[in-house]
């Protein structure tokens, strides 16, 4: 048993390298560039449809130029980059016609006929209709400037970097083709879900990944494991977005949604890391029928089992906080003179500024890197067309030691109505403050549903890929 567990795990981490199996191409279609002389819309409509799978996030290094490549991204294995998809004729897509396009989006396949990284979201973008990809090649070959960008080589090691195990994990985990074709403008839940499970490829993030890195599900038709939220990607873990009013979306509105995905801020909710990312490049440009579409989706989802929660009366950590007295305890003397400020003595924070500490599903995740890392590094809240205001949170890195960082992380996720299993210790903070190491929940990553299936990080922490994050670092949003 443990020589096939192995054998499986070394299978995966092969996956993980480019393939060169080809495979049948698309079925055809028309591969005459689109004369957008005589039809600027359909640029129009393309760069729409690039904010819909929001490319530019991805696609665009720190501090880079648009669409050129270069962005950093983290696998298990080694590092890959994005790459160039301008129009330049060498070093982007200038030379892919539409076929070779719709190939590479559907399924994953370059026009000489390699396997794409499955960081490239092609399982999601299987779903993308012949219209939105004819209109988004549009764009890409008219709308965006070429850019001279040769791409960067992976830091993969051999025998890790054999090209060919990608060609076998397309085969096993990647859906044929199935192009859905939606009504726009009409807010109802079919195009909801294509936008969610099709160009916004929400998955990739929100849905946990298996042993070979594939989405467990990419479809409410999965079960509970889709959405069900993820492992950490540049130190943020992305949370569940199904019916658990603790760590999913339960106790949101669809108003709610609209408004987050909008502005990205509530009255109980801000935006931060990869996710600013998404919302400063991606859905604050989303029409109004769109946005709505999206929460109906998400609010339609078959519930999930919930584990029945004691209710745990805030008011004791309120009363302490506000007499002063702290004294034996640590992190409750470090949240008060450092955080308070901002997020209150009831842990209440500042309505879509500051979001709250008490009952937030970040706070109470089961994996705590996201609020070690907000701790250590800061975090940012972008502007957005619909709330221009930045909101900037310090990082700690330097005025808290690793121990009172782990102090006051410990006690906020057990304060007010906060109740979670398991310790941070300095160490986990001195790695992740030091190497940008995510903290390891085993001891405490203990499904909800009960079904060890859910577990995001099925070969522990770091099993993921982690593109870098713009937010706070680039403000080429």
């Amino acid at each position: 048993m443990k020589k096939t567990t192995k054998a499986a795990a070394y299978a995966a981490l092969l996956s993980l390298a480019t393939g060169l199996v080809p495979v049948a191409g698309a079925r055809a279609q028309d591969t005459t560039v689109p004369d957008t002389n005589s039809d600027n819309s359909l640029v129009a409509r393309g760069e729409y449809v690039s904010r819909l799978g929001d490319c530019v996030a991805c696609h665009t290094a720190i501090h880079g130029t648009k669409y050129a490549g270069g962005l950093k991204i983290g696998t298990p294995i080694g590092t890959i980059y994005s790459t160039n998809i301008t129009p330049d004729k060498e070093t982007g897509i200038g030379n892919y016609t539409l076929a070779d396009f719709t190939r590479a989006l559907r399924e994953g396949i370059r026009k000489d006929g390699s396997t794409m990284y499955p960081a490239m979201p092609y399982p999601s973008f299987s779903r993308m209709s012949d219209a939105d990809i004819a209109a988004l090649y549009a764009y890409f070959m008219h709308g965006v400037p070429a850019v001279h960008s040769p791409d960067k080589a992976s830091t993969i090691p051999w025998p890790m970097s054999m090209r060919w195990p990608l060609g076998v994990w397309r085969m096993m985990y990647a859906p044929k083709p199935q192009p859905m074709n939606t009504t726009e403008g009409s807010g109802d839940v079919a195009r909801g879900e294509y936008i969610v499970t099709g160009p916004g490829h929400c998955g990739a993030c929100h849905t946990p990944r298996g042993f070979g890195l594939q989405e467990k599900a990419l479809d409410g038709n999965g079960g509970e494991a889709f959405l069900a939220g993820g492992a950490p990607i540049d130190n943020w873990v992305a949370p569940s977005l199904r019916s658990d009013p603790v760590q999913g979306i339960g106790r949101w509105s669809e108003d709610d949604i609209v408004t987050f995905l909008k502005s990205g801020r509530t009255d109980h909710a801000a935006v931060f890391g990869g996710m600013a990312d998404v919302v400063g490049w991606s859905t604050q440009y989303f029409s109004d029928s769109d946005l709505h579409a999206v929460a109906k989706y998400l609010k339609s989802l078959p519930e999930v089992p919930v584990q029945a929660a004691a209710t745990k009366d805030p008011h004791g950590t309120t009363e302490m906080l506000a007499s002063g007295n702290t004294s034996g305890h640590a992190g409750a003397d470090v949240y008060l003179h450092q955080c308070a400020v901002c997020h209150q003595n009831d842990g209440s924070g500042v309505n879509r500024m500051f979001p709250p500490m008490d009952n937030n599903p970040v706070i109470v995740s089961q994996n705590p890197t996201s609020l070690v890392n907000v701790i250590v590094n800061g975090g940012v809240l972008p502007p957005t067309n619909t709330a221009p205001s930045s909101v900037a949170m310090p990082g700690y890195r330097h005025a808290l030691t690793d121990q009172q960082i782990a102090d006051v992380t410990n006690f906020i996720r057990n304060a007010w109505s906060n109740e979670v299993h398991g310790n941070v210790t300095a160490s986990d903070v001195q790695k992740l403050r030091t190497g940008g190491t995510p903290i390891a929940s085993a001891a405490w990553n203990v499904s909800t549903t009960g079904f060890s299936s859910q577990a995001p990080q099925p070969y522990g922490a770091g099993w993921t890929f982690s593109p870098e994050t713009h937010a706070g670092a680039d403000a080429a949003q």
